[in-house]
């Protein structure tokens, strides 16, 4: 799977979630080396907080995540 700006990952809540429950990811920039992305409870909101990390630590992030659909 390749990493594009605008995806939305629904993470597995054993790997990353808010109190048990699913986090939704959208990447919002996408570099060579780092990943711009914004953290939600809900995939179609405009709620959530913007973070930045590695591309090598967002993969771990949505290893087990599910791709939604745009």
């Amino acid at each position: 799977m390749k990493l594009a700006q605008g995806q939305i990952w629904k993470t597995s809540p054993e790997v990353h979630s808010h109190e048990g429950n699913a986090v939704y990811l959208r990447i919002v920039e996408l570099e060579r080396l780092s990943v711009s992305y914004k953290e939600m409870l809900a995939p179609k909101t405009e709620d959530g907080y913007h973070k930045q990390t590695t591309k090598k630590v967002f993969c771990r992030l949505i290893k087990s995540a599910e791709l939604m659909d745009e």
